[in-house]
Formats: structure tokens, C-alpha cells, sequence
């Protein structure tokens, strides 16, 4: 018997599937992706909603005490993948998995925004980066103790100037 540890080992079926029911829909002044933010404190505030299912307006309560959420939406618009991606602010193809793209194996976002106010069922929110008609899978406070790093590293977007560029997609190459 060898002391050495045991590789780690993916050994879930390949045909697990999950289902998830929305808690909420988005309701936003963005249409299409073009002209959103591509983060929810980049670009112009637009203001936006969240509006529950009928039913689970109790799960709101004792939330209007915290000025930000995690929204954890299911990205509907979002068609197909690819493994590489050049990130907005970059001209290098990067991992899927070291972006923020929101195409993805499971278009899963999430997005820390400012709760506004609650009326009822309806959450209203700040700057956010969502479009109208996205599905909302859950709604968390955002705690700064838990969810604020400060000491985190952040890649290679160390390598990028500071202050943010800008998007390298808004250049006559990059046009479609």
C-alpha cells in the first residue's frame, strides 16, 4: 500500500443534469448586450428591478437592511462557448475560466448591486449589468467581511494599466 495521496478524480455521469426554477425576473432599461455594462460600476448608472415569483415575497424580509445583493441570474441570452476568450480590456486570448464572459458551459452571472429599495416583491436596484428578462436563480446580501478581499490577486489583470483601458471591441478591427 503506498502513503502517497490520491489524485483527485472527476467521476460524475456525464449525462448529470440540473433544473432550477427562477425566483425573479429582471426588469432593466437593457434590451440587447450592446451598450450594457460589461460589470455592474462600468459605464452609466441605469437603474433596474427585480421582481419575485408570486408567493415568495417573505423571503425578502430583513433584507432591506443591507445597501448591496449578489444577484445570481441564469444568463438566457448567452448562446455557445469557447474555451478561449479575449477579455474586453486585453487583446490575449485567456481561459475561459480566468474571464468574466458571460458565455459559458453553464451561463451562471453573478452581479453585487446596490438594493435601492423593496416594495412588496420588487427589488429595485442600482447600477447592475443585466438585461431585461433574465431569469433570477437567487438572491444573497452582500456581506463585506465574507465577499471584500482586499489582499486578492488578481491574475493577469495585474498586467493591465490602472486605470482601466478601454475596450478593446470599440476599435474598427474588432467590428463585425
Amino acid at each position: 500500500m503506498s502513503d502517497a495521496p490520491r489524485r483527485p478524480v472527476y467521476d460524475l455521469p456525464d449525462d448529470l443534469s440540473f433544473q432550477a426554477r427562477p425566483v425573479g425576473v429582471v426588469r432593466s432599461p437593457y434590451r440587447v448586450h450592446h451598450g450594457t455594462p460589461r460589470q455592474p460600476r462600468a459605464g452609466e448608472r441605469r437603474d433596474g428591478a427585480v421582481v419575485l415569483r408570486q408567493g415568495l415575497q417573505n423571503l425578502l424580509r430583513d433584507l432591506d437592511g443591507f445597501s448591496h445583493v449578489w444577484i445570481v441570474a441564469w444568463l438566457n441570452y448567452c448562446y455557445g462557448w469557447n474555451d478561449l476568450v479575449v477579455p474586453p480590456r486585453d487583446t490575449r486570448k485567456r481561459g475561459l475560466f480566468a474571464t468574466r464572459a458571460p458565455h459559458r458551459p453553464n451561463p451562471i452571472g453573478i452581479s453585487v448591486v446596490e438594493l435601492l429599495r423593496i416594495e412588496r416583491r420588487v427589488l429595485h436596484i442600482g447600477a447592475h449589468d443585466l438585461l431585461d428578462g433574465t431569469p433570477v436563480l437567487d438572491i444573497k446580501p452582500y456581506v463585506p467581511y465574507a465577499d471584500a478581499l482586499p489582499d486578492a490577486r488578481t491574475g493577469w489583470l495585474d498586467s493591465l494599466p490602472d486605470p482601466p483601458g478601454p475596450d478593446h471591441r470599440a476599435s474598427d478591427r474588432y467590428r463585425f
